[in-house]
């Protein structure tokens, strides 16, 4: 069957099925729209959870960075791997203890402060919605591709299908359309890569393919090989210094522990135990696709370059005129993803064919046979704004390579399906963190507190319509590729939420003063640090060079400075503001101990 038409049934059929879910599992009560009534099974949570963190920047986007940083992209792996255990085993038990519906709510709560509840909203706001733009950027991306229509049209058919189920279930229907979701992202995202790693390395585990042999090399030497010959760095060495690596991995590790849409699906098991099993169940589930991803990567990155350079595969001399692929007769994945801009190629030197090489390379040995072969400047690259700009987007890896290796048909859909469902989970989540904020945290516990279930509830759905609408003009102008703009949502996160709600679980004398603060200092620094240095690209002014960076560490792991300052803040103020109460300390005794939190929670 042809490509376009198994395409539409697979994606058709997949969204049927989440919409049907959406109309059975609607909520009718702010209690199933906030935590899905709070009866989840575990294994159907961790599933959920799965789905819901597993994003569009897992899917689509972590392996195209690794494909291109190599060892150095490593820090998004182990940054968030890390996070979730740090959320499941320090934060989220606690978290269900107390039982509140949102993170606000325990803040507010904990730190008997409505300014405190407020100061919360405002953090989580700004993390979710740079969060979402990420999303909604993968959302459209897919979309534009395997639909055929540009990326604006993809994100508002998007758009439509997020807003559809997410203000009618509310948490109800996510959690259940969430399950659903999960089947069909880690079937898509596996199936190909075994295929993939048949291929390359004839072994049906793309984990041990990524050790194995590609003919008499192992594949990881044979990469290096390639990648060095086209002037790049070996594809295992780091690119990034000893402490922007612990920085970033660091900030993407408290920033997921701090992350509000992930932590609020531990409130919809029924008890504490359960909300441990459904991480366990989570962990189980997230690590099927975390190991499989830097298989993946490696992989897509070889036959990227195998694809354009004829010579990678058969050992041959990469420069022979021959080696590089002819314009006219290049793939048809190739002219598909040209539509939607972000692959293109052009003829620098007019000889018809397509080198890829890395241009920048400052090696006078390999620069020599560039010259001498008659190379004028890498040749495939993406659009940027109608111009060429000589960087394949990371975002396309995974969604391209089944096609970039000739799998059948039915499996590039299904990576169509899976990517789709990746993106949408994670929107669907986020957007609910932030209507549930508004409706629940600001109006009903600040602005309206008499206001009715069913003005709540409705309050609720149109808040998250506008969530929609916004995260779909920041989908449509992101700053930056997928993963790197999720990445700035974890800095914040870290700086912010993270240091706030472990004082909340383990200091017994932190106060409201001292809260208020530290978040505050540690969201303003962490954003102002990430906008100058990024103002290249959030506000098209002139780059401040990397040189200037504080201390050599990079805006994505700058959130580790800014949760230092909120820890320091936090300390400075609680010492000269009035101490926390009394019975906010038996609160926070309850909370930390198995047995009398409910005793505690009545004493408050």
């Amino acid at each position: 069957m042809e490509l376009k038409t198994l395409t539409f049934i697979v994606v058709g059929l997949s969204f049927a099925l989440y919409i049907g879910i959406a109309i059975w599992a609607r909520a009718g009560t702010t209690k199933e729209f906030y935590v899905a009534g709070g009866n989840v099974h575990p294994i159907i949570n961790g599933m959920a959870t799965g789905a819901d963190w597993m994003s569009a920047a897992s899917f689509i986007s972590m392996a195209g960075l690794i494909a291109f940083l190599g060892y150095g992209g490593s820090v998004y792996l182990m940054g968030w791997t890390g996070g979730y255990v740090l959320l499941a085993v320090l934060l989220a038990p606690y978290l269900r203890k107390f039982g509140k519906f949102t993170v606000p709510q325990f803040i507010g709560d904990r730190y008997y402060s409505q300014t405190a509840r407020i100061v919360a909203v405002i953090c989580l706001i700004f993390i979710s919605f740079t969060y979402v733009a990420g999303q909604m950027r993968g959302v459209g991306i897919v979309f534009s591709r395997f639909l055929e229509v540009d990326i604006t049209t993809g994100l508002i058919i998007g758009m439509g299908l997020v807003f559809f189920y997410a203000v009618l279930g509310g948490m109800k229907g996510i959690t259940y359309t969430q399950v659903a979701q999960y089947i069909v992202l880690i079937f898509a995202y596996t199936i190909p890569a075994v295929f993939i790693s048949l291929q390359i390395a004839g072994n049906p585990l793309p984990q041990l393919g990524l050790g194995g042999h590609t003919g008499d090399m192992y594949f990881l030497d044979k990469l290096n090989q390639t990648v060095t010959d086209l002037g790049f760095a070996a594809y295992t060495s780091g690119n990034k210094s000893m402490i922007d690596v612990f920085c970033i991995t660091l900030a993407l590790m408290a920033g997921t522990a701090g992350l509000p849409h992930v932590i609020v699906r531990f409130f919809t098991v029924p008890t504490v135990h359960d909300a441990r099993l459904s991480a366990g169940w989570a962990l189980v589930f997230i690590a099927i696709l975390y190991t499989t991803a830097p298989a993946v990567g490696a992989m897509a990155r070889y036959n990227l370059h195998a694809t354009v350079n004829t010579a990678v595969a058969t050992g041959g001399d990469v420069f022979a005129p021959e080696s590089s692929i002819q314009g006219e007769t290049r793939p048809e994945w190739m002219k598909r993803w040209e539509k939607t801009g972000l692959i293109k190629w052009e003829d620098k030197n007019g000889d018809g064919r397509i080198q890829y090489y890395n241009e920048k390379s400052k090696d006078p040995a390999f620069l020599a046979k560039v010259e001498a072969a008659g190379w004028k400047g890498n040749e495939l690259g993406s659009d940027k704004k109608g111009k060429f700009d000589g960087t394949v987007d990371r975002d396309i890896m995974v969604l391209a390579n089944p096609e970039i290796a000739g799998l059948p048909n039915w499996v590039i859909a299904l990576i169509a399906a899976g990517g789709i469902a990746a993106a949408l989970s994670t929107a669907a989540g986020l957007l609910l963190v932030i209507s549930s904020s508004i409706s629940h945290d600001l109006l009903k516990s600040v602005f309206a507190k008499g206001i009715s279930e069913k003005g709540e509830l409705m309050a609720g759905r149109i808040a998250a319509a506008v969530a929609v609408c916004v995260a779909g003009y920041l989908g449509y102008n992101p700053p930056g590729f997928v993963a790197q703009v999720v990445a700035f949502a974890f800095g914040l996160a870290c700086a912010s939420l993270f240091p706030t709600i472990v004082m909340g679980i383990f200091s017994k004398t932190m106060n409201r003063g001292g809260a208020i603060a530290g978040m505050l200092t540690g969201l303003i620094f962490t954003m102002t640090y990430i906008v100058y240095f990024k103002r290249d690209v959030l506000l098209g002014m002139d780059k401040v060079p990397d040189s200037q960076w504080l201390f050599g560490i990079s805006p994505e792991g700058i959130g580790v400075i800014g949760m230092i300052l909120n820890f320091v803040m936090a300390y400075i103020v609680m010492k000269m503001t009035p101490a926390c109460p009394e019975h906010i300390q038996h609160l926070v005794e309850g909370i930390r101990y198995p047995r009398g939190a409910r005793a505690a929670q009545a004493q408050h």
